[in-house]
């Protein structure tokens, strides 16, 4: 038995260090860069927990797939001239371009939503406005009146001659009836849903979460922001008023790079990992159109796009920086930057619900809350639940899309955000988290029971950041 229990023990060695050198060279050569927490809790849980946590490795670990391109010098030196011509705040120009992503552009119209009825009425009529091609690229498909609703549309839009697609995030739809998806399918809507979970681990992971929300008429209309197609997005229903949120509509070029992301998207979901790439150079928009650019992020991008255009506005930010977000579980860097623009005079701003629909983000939030209260932000908290996602630095920048700030959607899931340059979207949007923050109340930090901070520590590690 001695020697039996020595081959046993050496075996279960070897294995935990052959899975730690998974984890090293997956982490090394696939360019995985990891958050302190994250890096520790994998390699705790290799060698706690070797026979679990290496195969949840292999098939989860992963959360990058694609590398920076490398382009000629003279392609560099262009885009950084392109970058430099007056599109929004130089900084954000020359970083967003210096991480491959198209240029703002110059659109007809750009609208924002005040409500969920107006948001509701504008997606219906971008769907019946569809000639020829329309996609729809959502989290979470609903079984209720506005999902019903919405389904109805893009049957009747497949059934006279639209060539309509359906992209749903297999884990935001496990809701979604199969009835529902086979009445779609027989009207001749297509319905892919994205890294089911099983699927092959080779074409993806199935904790990358595609939370992207677009709908894209003929290449020319886009509707977008952070609304999935369920009634709480949109209308009031009895004891359940709707949820705070924000989207928008864009008529102009914009609407093509969100159609060149949703090809690249819809590939991803049939195996393909592919990145999304305009097939031919944008049409000019008015020369003094709203100026709006398409900016995702994601494990199809290198980079961590919107996370390093937020860092870069915390450092450049003169006045004001103005958060609203349903969770903030936000990483160390991104904490300590907005700390600092707060004690060098930058005036931070926070909205969240006093209470969001995930009760573990609720906990996770605490210890960033604390630290930002400290710095002296103003942290406000919402009576109802606010799902709206939106960022203004100064009066320069306004982001709107898809993307929390916590650490699933800055560094996991397929995101999309639109950064809006033009004064009147940025008034709008800047008036508009006025209104929210007056109905709000101040956050009062309280130092917590140390069960509550090894919970909330737990939380923010292990439920945020894997």
């Amino acid at each position: 038995m001695t020697g039996f229990a020595i081959l046993s023990g050496l075996g279960h060695a070897v294995f935990v260090a052959v899975g730690l050198l998974i984890y090293v060279m997956g982490t090394r050569i696939g360019r995985q860069r990891r958050h302190p927490s994250a890096a520790v809790a994998w390699v705790l849980a290799i060698v706690a927990f070797p026979y679990v946590a290496v195969p949840l490795f292999v098939l989860f670990g992963a959360r990058k797939f694609a590398r920076p391109l490398r382009r000629p010098r003279k392609a560099q030196q262009e885009t950084a001239a392109a970058a430099a011509q007056p599109a929004g705040p130089p900084w954000a120009a020359r970083l967003l371009a210096s991480m491959e992503l198209e240029p703002a552009v110059r659109n007809a119209r750009v609208v924002l939503h005040a409500d969920g009825t107006q948001a509701l009425r504008t997606l219906l009529a971008t769907i019946a406005s569809a000639g020829h091609q329309l996609d729809v690229c959502t989290f979470v498909f609903g079984d209720d009146p506005v999902g019903r609703q919405v389904a109805r549309a893009l049957g009747e839009c497949a059934q006279r001659g639209v060539a309509v697609r359906l992209l749903l995030d297999a884990v935001g739809s496990l809701a979604t009836p199969g009835a529902l998806v086979k009445t779609l399918q027989a009207q001749g809507v297509q319905v892919r849903r994205f890294m089911p979970m099983l699927h092959n681990p080779m074409r993806g992971r199935t904790n990358l979460r595609n939370h992207r929300k677009l709908v894209v008429a003929d290449g020319e209309r886009l509707w977008s922001g952070g609304r999935n197609l369920a009634c709480e997005y949109f209308l009031d229903q009895p004891g359940h008023p709707a949820w705070i949120d924000l989207s928008y509509e864009v008529h102009g070029p914009l609407a093509l790079q969100a159609a060149a992301q949703f090809e690249a998207d819809w590939s991803t979901a049939s195996g393909r990992l592919v990145r999304a790439a305009l097939p031919q150079p944008l049409p000019p928009g008015p020369p003094d159109g709203p100026l709006a650019q398409w900016v995702p992020s994601g494990p199809d991008h290198a980079d961590d796009t919107v996370h390093a255009l937020l860092l870069a506005g915390a450092y450049h930010a003169q006045e004001r920086i103005v958060a609203v977000t349903p969770y903030f579980v936000p990483d160390d860097a991104l904490l300590d930057a907005w700390c600092m623009a707060c004690r060098r005079g930058v005036r931070v701003s926070l909205l969240l619900p006093w209470r969001s629909n995930h009760r573990l983000a609720d906990w996770a939030r605490e210890r960033a809350l604390r630290e930002l209260a400290q710095a002296g932000a103003e942290v406000w908290l919402a009576p109802g639940m606010v799902h709206a996602k939106a960022v203004l630095i100064d009066d320069d920048l306004a982001l709107s899309g898809s993307l929390n700030l916590d650490a699933r959607s800055l560094f996991l899931n397929y995101e999309a955000m639109t950064a809006f340059y033009g004064p009147a979207e940025v008034q709008w949007l800047s008036d508009w988290c006025e209104r929210q923050i007056a109905l709000a109340r101040p956050y009062v930090p309280r130092r917590p029971s140390w069960p509550r901070d090894i919970g909330e520590g737990v939380v923010r590690a292990v439920g945020f950041q894997l």
